[in-house]
């Protein structure tokens, strides 16, 4: 159904009333709308527009309570179709830049505090999805630990250490090892495996390098090696997930339902690789996208919306996307614009 399909009546009073639910959280009875309306209406007038709205699955009874709230159809229809968006202030814009910017402009400082800013400012969790950064690399070491086996040894310039077991001829002498472990950290030290491992090949196999047939071998299986973690080959499509401010989403528990609530949630949160997906999903269009409760199965339990949308590089490719993870009582009018200049901005910034 779309809202325009809707009466004018029914429209006016449903808008309200979601308005009204997402300001207080609370449910929206007659008598409180009729105040808000801007025409003159009755309560029992507005209670028969309410059990009509009830009967088209946009509006429930929780409990009780004579109000009402929206459903999660009712609040997809507001969102795709009554939803009146708030601009940004330019003040508002420009704290955002100033926040994003002060960082020392590493990516994962930009990141990071584009992600607690969007916490702060819409008071849930802030998160973000972007692609596995590569360690600019300090050390890499051949050490023999056995009879016909090696290990590689890369160690980064921010202290990580990643072993990986390789093959090696049966009698390879330790002056071999060696020569591979100089060769290699010379042409690594202060670049990423990615960036050098082309080059690195192309040497090899052009015969420039200055190594034996034997040595040579041993660089070619360490590299095919470490850029293989698992045995796979390492993709550019590797995520990770960052996410700040889950403590905002109790800020407004009021109920132990509601904690409970905020207990699925986290649990959805530690799924990271769920969580991952269905971010990803904002790179298929362009702006801001909402996924609201159950209509994520992450979410079915838990009753939680996202506003995400997708930052791109500087040749206009999507590289990852930020957004805002709480409730479905959000504050849509103010955070999908939010949202969306800071995945501008972020943008800019990466580029």
């Amino acid at each position: 159904m779309l809202a325009a399909e809707m009466g004018e009546r029914p429209r006016e009073v449903f808008r309200h009333l979601v308005d009204a639910f997402l300001a207080s959280g609370e449910p929206v009875g007659s008598r409180s709308l009729s105040q808000r309306l801007p025409h003159s209406l009755s309560p029992a007038s507005i209670r028969n527009v309410m059990a009509d709205l009830e009967a088209m699955g946009l509006l429930y009874a929780p409990h009780t309570s004579a109000g009402r709230v929206p459903t999660e159809k009712g609040l997809r229809l507001f969102v795709d179709g009554l939803l009146e968006i708030g601009e940004l202030t330019p003040d508002e814009r420009r704290t955002i830049e100033a926040r994003v910017a002060s960082t020392n402009r590493g990516i994962e400082d930009v990141l990071t505090q584009a992600t607690l800013m969007l916490s702060g400012l819409s008071r849930c969790a802030g998160l973000v999805v972007a692609a596995k950064q590569d360690a600019t690399l300090k050390h890499v070491e051949f050490v023999a630990v056995s009879p016909g086996k090696a290990m590689v040894i890369m160690v980064s310039e921010d202290g990580q250490v990643e072993n990986r077991l390789i093959d090696t001829p049966l009698g390879l002498p330790v002056s071999a090892l060696s020569e591979a472990s100089n060769y290699l950290s010379a042409r690594l030290r202060g670049r990423t495996l990615n960036v050098a491992r082309s080059e690195i090949e192309t040497e090899l196999e052009g015969e420039r390098a200055e190594l034996d047939t034997l040595t040579a071998k041993i660089v070619s299986e360490g590299l095919a090696t470490l850029a293989a973690p698992g045995g796979t080959e390492r993709s550019a499509e590797e995520k990770v997930l960052i996410v700040r401010g889950q403590s905002h989403l109790l800020d407004t528990v009021e109920a132990q339902a509601d904690l409970e609530r905020v207990r699925t949630l986290f649990d959805d949160i530690e799924r990271k690789n769920d969580l991952i997906r269905l971010l990803e999903l904002a790179t298929e269009g362009h702006g801001v996208r909402i996924f609201i409760g159950s209509e994520n199965r992450l979410f079915s339990l838990s009753g939680s919306s996202i506003i995400a949308a997708p930052y791109a590089n500087a040749q206009g490719k999507v590289i990852g996307v930020i957004g805002v993870l709480g409730p479905t009582r959000l504050n849509y009018a103010r955070i999908i614009p939010m949202v969306d200049h800071t995945a501008k901005v972020v943008g800019r910034l990466l580029a």
